[in-house]
């Protein structure tokens, strides 16, 4: 539910995708319909079976309150990355999007990598920056075009405060921008997690950011 617009990009452009997900998500004993359900969203992203993997590690069980090991991590992801020849990996930042200490655990795992492919990282914005709803594209694609607006005093001002909104945190190296049919691609995907839409879940899939836009920055 976070990383669509980013996929939807990488399969239009016909890009091999894989989906490694190091955990089944058995905090709540609910591990196996997880799995399935991740199974029936990515199909619907368009993440064939041979390309997606769920692990299911006894040191890397979905915990709520617990950071994962790096070194840990990073055993488990190098052979996927050596065995298929990945040449770019995408993850979660540091603050891990919604701050889930498993999220954040995982930049410093792939850091640990013997010889890392080029990786990116998902930025984390504050709080009121994530959840702009449609706002959010219509922002980011005006952010483009924000020095030569600065051309016309009497726009500037306003245009910039409303930017403001979403001021980054640090700069990204990449923007990716779902349209409608894009977004509505995400949220049949995300209709397949079924045992996780509670009500607050249905509010992200309406008004959050990610549903929209993703910003990478590369892990140095």
């Amino acid at each position: 539910m976070f990383f669509a617009p980013t996929l939807r990009a990488l399969v239009r452009a016909e890009t091999p995708v894989y989906s490694l997900c190091l955990s089944a998500g058995n905090a709540d004993g609910l591990g196996a319909i997880r799995k399935e359900e991740l199974a029936h969203s990515l199909e619907v992203l368009n993440i064939p079976p041979h390309r997606r993997w769920v692990v299911d590690h006894p040191d890397l069980q979905d915990n709520f309150t617990a950071r994962w090991n790096a070194d840990t991590i990073a055993s488990v992801l190098q052979p996927y990355v050596q065995s298929n020849n990945i040449e770019m990996i995408l993850t979660f930042d540091a603050d891990g999007i919604s701050g889930h200490p498993n999220h954040c655990s995982l930049p410093d795992g792939v850091a640990r990598l013997p010889s890392p492919p080029k990786s990116y990282t998902l930025l984390t914005r504050p709080i009121h920056a994530k959840y702009l709803g449609v706002l959010a594209p219509l922002l980011a694609k005006l952010s483009l075009y924000q020095d030569r607006i600065r051309i016309y005093p009497a726009v500037s001002q306003p245009f910039n405060q409303l930017l403001h909104l979403a001021t980054r945190t640090s700069p990204p190296q990449h923007v990716i921008v779902s349209g409608i049919y894009d977004y509505f691609t995400a949220l049949q995907a995300m209709r397949a997690h079924a045992s996780q839409l509670v009500w607050f879940r249905w509010l992200y899939v309406l008004f959050s950011r990610y549903m929209w836009v993703n910003e990478l920055v590369e892990i140095s």
